[in-house]
């Protein structure tokens, strides 16, 4: 290993320390007037790391004896959770110009970014070690998020709840890891496949280190957190821990159960073959219930996480495929929705009921249209591109011989849509003596939910996105 490797293979890694230094040091010596433009700053910083960043060069390889692994498909997984990132900054500027949240607008940015760091060091992981320390970097940053409005909305008993749900899951998963280290005798990736035999304590193991990324996916029986944490934090914060941090975690467990667990195929597909059913039914019935638009959406994320582990369970390129397009298309259409509820929160004195939704069509046309469009997307409603998404991770899942379980997540899609639809429902059916009173919205919130928009039209129709993830999927 040379240095120059290090710059090859980490250039990411590299990159967003830059721009997590440069925000810091930003905040510090800016002063008030240029705290002013603190967020137009931070966007045009996103920019540039993502156009620097988001296409892969070079070949596979890796640094420091095999801990730190770089691979092409890495980096559009990273590329798209920091389009994700730029998307909620863009959502947040409203909400940080606040009284009680404009001296902590530094805060904010690193904070988010920090976490992001640990994301992307726990997809490009090859020892068990540097997948912890990355985990435990994406976590402890996001507690203090979910907290960020500790004066309001609950905000500080979210964050205790994430915090302490986050410290839990990550002593099972140490607990596993340990019990790894005991019969392998290793933490490397590539070393343990040859060690893994499949014994009753390594298959605990496996079930420890799952439920530490369980918590992380908000899957049943993961997933008691879910509900009060997106309620309680920022909006802003709850659209950036429902997508961001969910499809790192998706990313990195198939990464890991195909790499590590593959003689133990059988072990692992059963476990994910309860979770899924669990996880999708669950959700959906819970989310019937749901007056509260964040509460609401909680469930669906735990719904769509499931939906996503149709394609771990494959264990497959295709599967590998399908499961970053689903993440990408989720990503657009969740930010949207979370988008629209965002500024209504901001604008209305922080109305969040579904009931509040009602008549919302009179006052506010276009962001009626826009929730409208991204929970089609959701429900996986053709020509949108969230129909093409579960198409293909349905597809990978039947390839591979789970019929019964694509026939249970098909009925439980019929249920969604039905939940979907109420929200629909009330913005364009229900009568509402006093609606929400139409408002203008900001032009950082306006170009987030355009590009979410463009995302849930597009993606579908253009098929060279998923061709091109499928590329460099296969020579993971």
């Amino acid at each position: 290993m040379n240095y120059s490797d290090i710059f090859t293979y980490m250039h990411t890694e590299i990159a967003l320390i830059i721009a997590i230094v440069f925000g810091f040091l930003y905040d510090l010596i800016a002063g008030k007037r240029g705290r002013r433009h603190f967020h137009t700053v931070m966007c045009v910083l996103m920019v540039l790391f993502i156009a620097g960043t988001i296409y892969p060069y070079g070949e596979a390889g890796e640094i420091f004896g095999g801990m730190f692994v770089y691979n092409p498909v890495f980096n559009i997984v990273k590329s798209i959770l920091a389009i994700g990132t730029l998307i909620v900054f863009l959502q947040s500027d409203n909400w940080l110009r606040r009284e009680d949240t404009e001296f902590k607008r530094g805060e904010f940015y690193v904070l988010t970014l920090s976490t992001l760091l640990g994301m992307y060091f726990m997809i490009s992981a090859g020892h068990f070690l540097m997948f912890f320390i990355g985990l435990e970097l994406a976590s402890v940053p996001m507690a203090c998020l979910v907290a960020f409005d500790k004066y309001k909305n609950n905000s500080a008993e979210a964050g205790a709840k994430y915090i302490l749900s986050a410290l839990f899951s990550s002593g099972l998963m140490l607990f596993g890891i340990s019990f790894f280290y005991g019969t392998a005798g290793t933490l490397y990736f590539d070393d343990m496949v040859a060690r893994i035999d499949g014994s009753p304590l390594q298959i605990m193991a496996m079930v420890f280190f799952f439920a530490g990324l369980g918590f992380k996916l908000s899957l049943v029986p993961f997933h008691l957190w879910t509900a009060d944490t997106y309620q309680g934090a920022p909006t802003a914060v709850t659209s950036y821990l429902s997508v961001i941090s969910k499809g790192a975690a998706a990313f990195t467990l198939m990464a890991i159960l195909i790499k590590v667990f593959a003689p133990m195929v059988r072990d692992w597909q059963l476990m994910l073959w309860i979770v899924i059913v669990l996880s999708i039914t669950v959700a959906n019935l819970f989310a019937i219930r749901q007056k509260n638009m964040k509460r609401f959406l909680a469930f669906s994320s735990i719904s769509q996480a499931g939906y996503i582990m149709l394609a771990v369970i494959s264990g497959t390129s295709f599967g590998m495929t399908s499961l970053i397009f689903y993440v990408l298309v989720y990503m657009v259409a969740n930010l949207a929705a979370f988008g629209v509820i965002g500024v209504i929160e901001q604008n209305s004195g922080g109305k969040v009921g579904m009931d509040d939704y009602n008549g919302l069509y009179k006052t506010n046309p276009k962001l009626a249209v826009i929730m409208m469009l991204s929970l089609f997307s959701l429900a996986g409603i053709p020509p949108f591109a969230g129909f093409f998404s579960k198409f293909f991770i349905f597809a990978s899942a039947f390839e591979e011989g789970f019929h019964i379980l694509v026939f249970i997540a098909l009925v439980n899609t019929v249920i969604s849509l039905y939940y979907y639809l109420l929200v629909v429902k009330a913005m364009f059916i229900t009568p509402n003596d006093s609606p929400i009173a139409a408002f203008k919205s900001d032009c950082s919130t306006r170009i987030s939910l355009v590009l979410c928009l463009c995302g849930v039209l597009a993606l579908g129709i253009v098929s060279s996105v998923f061709d091109c993830i499928n590329m460099f999927s296969f020579g993971m």
